[in-house]
């Protein structure tokens, strides 16, 4: 456990590591290329660790050195693994590997945590099926593990619902310039979180892949293509930003976060348009994102597109003036924990009147109290109720080291903020 100081912050610049959603997919990708990928700033942490880890299992060589990772792709060739792969409970790697193993020779079966035992994926499947490949959950409740038998892939048309996870359409396109006659994709729920989806299709075509689209509803790779090998560089992570972002709003205090483009097809970027409307000011420069932050007014917005950074709104809203309203968050609940019961507990914790309906999180800003924090191993919520902390005295974290997850130097650079 933790113990948050509650002192007076300074202004200041924060460096934030690699973006964890661009260094899985880039993975991935440097993986199914056809030769030597060098990918630089890439986030090193447990989630992608797994990812990497997974990839050698199949057969790909990957050296890692600090931030800078060399994969040696092998044109799209898996080889078997005999041995279960361990995912953790890395959401992402279960659901862009499960296609990827749909490539490769033989039969893989893809594990993890209990937690990761109750997470959805029977959509992705439904979805591989019909495209011939043979995929199921041996525990027959839609959730890992799973066992997939790899091999050559036709491709074809493919209809997926992406109501739960914006991943399971990534996963299929990713693998689909593999497939001989290319992949017709129809989306027939969702999808949520789409700039990941805008995320996924930017990487692609900057290793080379052709794709058209309609939207979010039809996606038309051609067949028969490679990923091509190169020299990649991960963006800044803009979800971890949010947190210093948060901080700088409830605070009062001005913090830049450096290496963030305003431009990022990461949707997290548009975090910062919230705390403006919040009454933050926004400086959105060559170099990076000033926040300042000030008095704060509730807000209602719609975070289908952000769910990572639900806690860390529902952490500023706490100390905002009226009732903010988080809608289109119920796939929280799938996350690394229920995000939205985890939320709710803390802040209600804290004495602010927090509650959940089917859809939407609300939450009656307030003088938010001291108390012990749990985390429910999940990184998000350990992150985000951190910052609370800053302005009330009394905040610990139980559970703190789950931050590796996604950000193992998380409490070093949080530490910077009292300097």
């Amino acid at each position: 456990m933790i113990a948050i100081k509650s002192q007076k912050i300074s202004n200041c610049q924060i460096i934030v590591p690699g973006s964890k959603s661009y260094t899985h997919r880039m993975l991935i990708a440097a993986a199914l290329s056809d030769g030597m990928c060098t990918i630089k700033n890439a986030l090193i942490s447990e989630d992608t660790q797994f990812t990497i880890e997974a990839l050698k299992q199949m057969g790909i060589r990957i050296e890692s050195h600090d931030s800078e990772i060399l994969v040696y792709g092998k044109s799209g060739h898996m080889e078997s693994c005999d041995a279960p792969i361990y995912l953790g409970n890395s959401g992402t790697s279960m659901r862009l590997l499960t296609a990827v193993a749909a490539l490769g020779d033989g039969t893989y079966t893809l594990a993890g945590t209990e937690r990761m035992g109750t997470r959805p994926i029977q959509d992705l499947l439904d979805a591989l099926q019909q495209i011939g490949v043979r995929v199921r959950c041996l525990n027959k409740n839609g959730c890992p593990p799973i066992k997939v038998s790899g091999g050559s892939i036709s491709g074809d048309r493919v209809g997926i619902n992406c109501q739960k996870s914006s991943q399971f359409l990534s996963a299929l396109l990713l693998i689909a310039p593999y497939t001989r006659m290319g992949l017709e994709i129809r989306v027939t729920k969702g999808p949520v979180s789409r700039p990941y989806v805008d995320l996924t299709i930017e990487l692609m075509k900057t290793f080379g892949i052709s794709i058209k689209r309609e939207g979010y509803l039809k996606f038309k790779v051609p067949g028969a293509q490679v990923y091509r090998a190169g020299e990649y560089m991960v963006e800044a992570d803009c979800s971890q930003a949010g947190y210093f972002w948060g901080a700088a709003a409830i605070t009062g205090a001005e913090i830049k976060v450096v290496g963030i483009d305003a431009n990022s097809p990461q949707g997290d970027v548009r975090f910062v348009d919230l705390l403006q409307s919040m009454g933050c000011q926004i400086y959105k420069e060559k170099d990076g994102i000033r926040v300042l932050g000030g008095p704060l007014s509730a807000i209602e917005a719609d975070l289908c597109d952000m769910p990572d950074l639900v806690p860390t709104l529902s952490v500023v809203a706490a100390f905002a003036k009226g009732t903010t309203v988080i809608r289109n968050v119920a796939h929280l609940k799938t996350k690394e924990s229920d995000r939205l019961t985890a939320v709710v507990a803390g802040l209600t914790k804290m004495g602010i009147k927090t509650h959940c309906t089917e859809n939407a999180l609300i939450v009656k800003g307030g003088n938010p109290r001291g108390s012990i924090i749990d985390t429910y191993n999940d990184h998000r919520i350990a992150m985000s109720f951190a910052i609370a902390g800053l302005n009330v005295p009394g905040v610990y974290i139980r559970g703190e080291s789950c931050v590796e997850k996604s950000f193992p130097t998380f409490w070093q650079v949080f530490e910077g903020l009292y300097r």
